[in-house]
């Protein structure tokens, strides 16, 4: 009688079923474009946070170049034949210096940020208000639609 009941028990099932692991592999690969999707997200957002901070830096230096030369005026607006013949020991004036640096600037925009470009916007002293330049740093991102900009503002006193 044992006998006879034993044989009418189903088997156990041992391992995993077909539709299990095929719901498993669905549920992994999502979870696995969803980890992809994240690491470019990150490398884009690192690619973008590079180039702020070259532009933050050519910015500085754009600044620091002009507190420098505080005669210079209206000659840093982006002077026709800026080059770079102010080299060491060499002795420039004012203006020939704004374009020696607007050289400088132009070209360093270029070889650290993709499409840059540095203009400069002066602003006569005004009453007790010394000059102003705002410095606006632009280049291009890919995927972007409006290319991004650093400015910033800064008074200088002539000497």
């Amino acid at each position: 009688m044992k006998n006879s009941i034993n044989s009418k028990r189903k088997p156990r099932q041992a391992g995993f079923s077909l539709v299990e692991v095929l719901i498993t592999l669905v549920i992994m690969s999502v979870g696995m474009l969803g980890i992809a999707g994240l690491y470019v997200q990150s490398l884009q957002a690192g690619r973008t946070s590079m180039f702020r901070h070259h532009a933050v830096t050519l910015a500085s230096d754009v600044a620091d170049r002009i507190r420098a030369n505080p005669l210079a005026g209206i000659a840093y607006i982006d002077p026709v034949g800026a080059n770079n013949n102010c080299v060491l020991g060499a002795v420039c004036t004012s203006a020939q210096m704004a374009a020696n640096d607007i050289f400088l600037w132009k070209a360093q925009a270029q070889n650290t940020l993709p499409g840059g470009d540095v203009t400069i916007v002066f602003a006569p002293a005004a009453g007790v208000v010394p000059p102003t330049y705002q410095i606006t740093i632009t280049w291009t991102e890919p995927n972007m639609i409006v290319a991004p900009t650093y400015v910033i503002t800064i008074p200088v006193r002539p000497v």
